[in-house]
C-alpha cells in the first residue's frame, strides 16, 4: 500500500533524493523547501502525487500554515520527515552571533517547531510517524562542528522526551543518524573565519582535514535514503538508526567510553543521596 509523506528540505541532498526515490515507487509526496521552482521539473513528472510547499522552518508562523495546507491537500500523511538543516563550521569562539542563531533556529527550532505543528494533526488521524534526520552528531562531537552538535543532541533529547508524551496516540518516532554521507552537505557548510590561534589545535587540524580531503566520506547517499525508507515502513522500527559504519563504529566507542565513565563515579553519585 502507498504512503503519503510530509518531507523538509527537499531542494537537494538526502531530502531530494529520499522525494524522488518515494515517487518512482508510487508514493505521494508533499514536499517542502525555500524554492519551489527547484522542483518543478520532478513536479512535471508527478503532478499528481507531488505537492510543492514553500517553508523556511526558521519562520514558526510560515511553519505551522504550511503544515495546515499540507494536511489539508494530503488528508492523511503516514510519515513526516524533519530532514531541513544547516551546518555550520568553526571553533565555538571563532563563530559569529549571527551564524549561532540561524544554526539553531535551523536545526534545533525549526525542527521543534516542525513536530509541534504536526503533532495535533497526527492526534486527529490517531497516529503517525516522525522521522527526525540528525546526524552521529547527536550522539559524538568533533571539533570545529560545537554548534552543530549542540542543534543535534538538542533535538535528539527532545524527541527523547515527545517520544514518551504521544506513545498513547500512535505517534512514535525515528531519530537517523547518518555519518559522514556522500551529499553536498560539506560544500554547503556555513564556514567561521579561522583564527590563527586554533591552527595548531584539535580544531584547526579538523579544517585542514576538511579542505584537504582527508576527512573520509564514508556514506552512499543512495543506500542512506533507501534504509531510511525501509526503516519508516517497518511495523516495529528502531528508535534510533545509524547510517554508516562510521557512524555506527563512532556511536558505539562513545557510548562505552561513556559508560565506563559513569560507572567509575557510582560510589560518589550515591554518596550525595539523602541518608
Amino acid at each position: 500500500m502507498s504512503k503519503t509523506w510530509l518531507i523538509t528540505g527537499t531542494s537537494s541532498g538526502l531530502g531530494r533524493l529520499m522525494t524522488e526515490r518515494l515517487l518512482a515507487r508510487g508514493d505521494r509526496v508533499v514536499a517542502t523547501l525555500r524554492q519551489p521552482e527547484t522542483l518543478h521539473a520532478l513536479h512535471g513528472r508527478y503532478p499528481q502525487r507531488l505537492h510543492l510547499l514553500t517553508l523556511d522552518v526558521t519562520d514558526s508562523a510560515q511553519l505551522r500554515a504550511t503544515v495546515a495546507a499540507a494536511f489539508a491537500w494530503a488528508g492523511h500523511i503516514d510519515v513526516v520527515v524533519s530532514n531541513a538543516g544547516y551546518g555550520l563550521f568553526g571553533a565555538a569562539e571563532e563563530v559569529s552571533d549571527a551564524q549561532i542563531a540561524r544554526q539553531l533556529a535551523t536545526n534545533l527550532t525549526g525542527s521543534i517547531q516542525l513536530i509541534r505543528a504536526v503533532l495535533p494533526f497526527l492526534r486527529a488521524q490517531d497516529g503517525g510517524r516522525i522521522m527526525q534526520v540528525s546526524s552521529e552528531g547527536g550522539q559524538i562531537a568533533y571539533p570545529c562542528f560545537s554548534l552543530y552538535h549542540a542543534s543535534k543532541w538538542g533535538i535528539e533529547g527532545f524527541i527523547e522526551a515527545v517520544a514518551q508524551e504521544v506513545a498513547e496516540f500512535g505517534i512514535d518516532f525515528i531519530l537517523a543518524e547518518p555519518g559522514p554521507t556522500g551529499t553536498q552537505f560539506a560544500a554547503g557548510l556555513d564556514q567561521a573565519e579561522a583564527m590563527p590561534c586554533y591552527e595548531q589545535t584539535a580544531a584547526g587540524k579538523m579544517r585542514q582535514a576538511l579542505t584537504s580531503g582527508a576527512f573520509k566520506i564514508t556514506g552512499d547517499a543512495g543506500k542512506t535514503v533507501d534504509a531510511m525508507i525501509a526503516c519508516a515502513d517497518e511495523e516495529k522500527p528502531p528508535f534510533r538508526l545509524p547510517l554508516g559504519s562510521t557512524a555506527f563504529f563512532h556511536i558505539r566507542q562513545a557510548l562505552r567510553e561513556r559508560l565506563d565513565a559513569l560507572e567509575a563515579c557510582e560510589q560518589r553519585a550515591c554518596s550525595t543521596d539523602v541518608q
